[in-house]
C-alpha cells in the first residue's frame, strides 16, 4: 500500500481514553484518495503513486487535466500529490485509498502549511523582549542594535528581523493515533497539526516506529 494519504484538517476536540484521561485531538478527514497515475521503474525510474483528493466541478478544470483524470476514470480533484509505495505493494490506477491503511499505525507524521500571520515585528516573530516601557524610552517594540560597527561591518546571517510570519510548510513527526473511523474516513491524532480549519494536509506513516516524539 502507499505510505501517505491526503486529507483535510477539520478542527480540534477532546476525547477520553480507556483510562479516563482527557486528551486533546485533531480531527482529520483522510481520503478517500483516487489513484490517478502509477509511476513504475521501467517507465519512470522510480515507484510512486499519484493520488487525488477532494473532488471539484469539471467546469473548473482545464481540458488537459480533464484528459488526465479520464484515464483513471476519476472525477477532477482539487489536490494531486505523488506518494511513495510500500515495498512489494501493488497499486492500480483508479483504485480508491482510504483511512483504513493507518489502522495498524501507532504514530504518523503530518505535513501541512502553517497559518499566515502577515508582516510582524521581532517581538511576535522571534520572541524578543522589547525595550523599557517607562522613563522616557521611545524604543518599546523595536529590535535595537542589529549588528556590530566596523567588524564585521554587516548584519550577520539569520539575524531576527521583522518580516513575513507563517504560511510555511511544516512537518510534525510521531503524532499518536488515538482513533481511526473507517466509516467516515476520520483520523484522530493527539495534539495539534499545522494549518487552519479546512486546510489540506498529508498524513504519512511514521518512519520512527515506536519512538515517542511530539504528541506521543
Amino acid at each position: 500500500m502507499v505510505k501517505a494519504l491526503l486529507g483535510k484538517k477539520l478542527g480540534m476536540t477532546q476525547i477520553y481514553t480507556e483510562a479516563g484521561v482527557l486528551v486533546p485531538v485533531t480531527v482529520i478527514q483522510v481520503g478517500p484518495c483516487r489513484v490517478t497515475q502509477v509511476r513504475t521503474l521501467e517507465a519512470d525510474g522510480y515507484r510512486a503513486a499519484q493520488i487525488g483528493f477532494d473532488p471539484k466541478k469539471p467546469k473548473r478544470t482545464n481540458k488537459p487535466m480533464m484528459g488526465h483524470f479520464a484515464r483513471s476514470s476519476s472525477q477532477p480533484m482539487r489536490l494531486i500529490k505523488e506518494v511513495a509505495i510500500d515495498d512489494g505493494a501493488e497499486i492500480q490506477t483508479g483504485q480508491d485509498l482510504k483511512v483504513d491503511i493507518f489502522g495498524d499505525q501507532k504514530f504518523v507524521d503530518v505535513i501541512g502549511t502553517t497559518k499566515g500571520k502577515g508582516f510582524q515585528g521581532v517581538m511576535k516573530r522571534w520572541g524578543f523582549g522589547g525595550g523599557p516601557e517607562t522613563h522616557g524610552s521611545t524604543s518599546h517594540r523595536r529590535p535595537g542594535s542589529i549588528g556590530a560597527g566596523s567588524d564585521p561591518g554587516h548584519i550577520l546571517k539569520d539575524k531576527g528581523m521583522p518580516g513575513h510570519m507563517g504560511d510555511r510548510r511544516r512537518t510534525v513527526r510521531n503524532l499518536k493515533v488515538m482513533r481511526v473511523d473507517p466509516e467516515q474516513n476520520l483520523l484522530l491524532l493527539k495534539g495539534a497539526v499545522p494549518g487552519a480549519k479546512g486546510s489540506y494536509v498529508m498524513v504519512r506513516k511514521s518512519a520512527a516506529v515506536g519512538i515517542r516524539g511530539k504528541g506521543a
